[in-house]
């Protein structure tokens, strides 16, 4: 009997090449943190914000710099102060004497990669500035609406530890972000394949450049393209609004996922699927994305927090009360 192979209804061949290109690229510089670049991706491919939480020195701000390196898009990047304004991030209007009117100066957000550097140290003002850049992709100033270029992506780091000089970022701004990504420490081998790279390069001050670009703005948007007609079946979606449901009505929790969040489940695991040269999504990567696109979104009770409890870990109890579909 002749055996039958399985033909994908898209061809993801050019986009899995690319994500693996970038990886290599990125793999250059940053020793380990493969989730944290595959998350990266997967944020890219599905049109999603990305928070990179870890402390001091785990390579947050240089592994987005390299991502932003890698394709050949416009890049800015802020560093967010207790003292910058809302001009500072999305323009202002500036008068003009020859012409006699106010003339609209766009500000650095409007670039295709925007990395903010700990963005948690930027008052509320300038944090409800973001609100509309994140979410509709666009900036409203005087009446008129300026359209951000595509494609469009806010890579935002924040330090956990340090409590001085920074603010509790809003809940509808935590709510816009695709995930939330917690940097670890490297392992003890992953530290000293770091050491031994860095002392090779010790004659190099930008490491970014020692990176390529290997995918244009234009592949981007047609690859994002590509992960919206990833196939997901009916009962996987139903599996996502039942487990969403779930933190709605857990205990442990004071604030359950919001609608965005289905969504986000459902976005990117169409995205880990293509990544994974795949044109449909299984239960596995429904699984694997979960805990990064809820961890930010819910609250614990302050009875839970005194407990000790993470997110993480009520998460975990989450997926377990929820049944998979087979």
């Amino acid at each position: 009997m002749e055996e039958t192979t399985f033909q994908p209804r898209t061809d993801f061949g050019a986009l899995h090449e690319a994500v693996a290109a970038i990886r290599v690229q990125i793999g250059k510089v940053i020793i380990g943190q493969h989730q944290m670049v595959d998350l990266l991706i997967a944020g890219l491919l599905t049109q999603g914000h990305v928070l990179i939480e870890g402390v001091p020195g785990v390579a947050k701000t240089l592994t987005a710099k390299l991502l932003a390196r890698c394709i050949d898009a416009d890049f800015s990047r802020l560093q967010f102060t207790p003292d910058i304004m809302p001009a500072d991030v999305l323009g202002t209007s500036v008068f003009n004497p020859e012409t006699r009117e106010f003339e609209y100066k766009r500000g650095p957000v409007f670039s295709n990669l925007v990395l903010i550097d700990e963005i948690n140290r930027a008052p509320a003002k300038t944090q409800a500035a973001l609100f509309e850049v994140m979410e509709e992709r666009q900036v409203t100033n005087d009446g008129v609406s300026h359209q951000l270029p595509a494609p469009f992506m806010v890579l935002a780091t924040q330090n956990p530890i340090e409590q001085e000089g920074t603010y509790r970022l809003p809940e509808a701004q935590l709510d816009r972000f695709l995930f939330k990504i917690e940097v670890k420490y490297p392992s003890l081998a992953e530290e000293i394949t770091m050491l031994q790279s860095m002392h090779q390069y010790n004659d190099i001050t930008d490491l970014t450049k020692l990176v390529d670009k290997v995918v244009t703005a234009t592949q981007i948007i047609a690859f994002q393209a590509q992960v919206r007609l990833v196939h997901i079946e009916d009962k996987l979606l139903h599996y996502i609004a039942a487990l969403i449901q779930e933190t709605r009505v857990n205990a442990s929790l004071y604030l359950g996922a919001s609608p965005r969040a289905s969504l986000s489940v459902m976005n990117c695991s169409k995205a880990l699927a293509a990544m994974n040269n795949r044109d449909f999504v299984t239960p596995d990567d429904v699984l694997e994305m979960l805990p990064h696109v809820l961890r930010h979104r819910i609250m614990l009770t302050p009875e839970r927090e005194m407990e000790g409890i993470s997110a993480d870990e009520v998460i975990a109890q989450i997926i377990k009360a929820v049944e998979v579909p087979r």
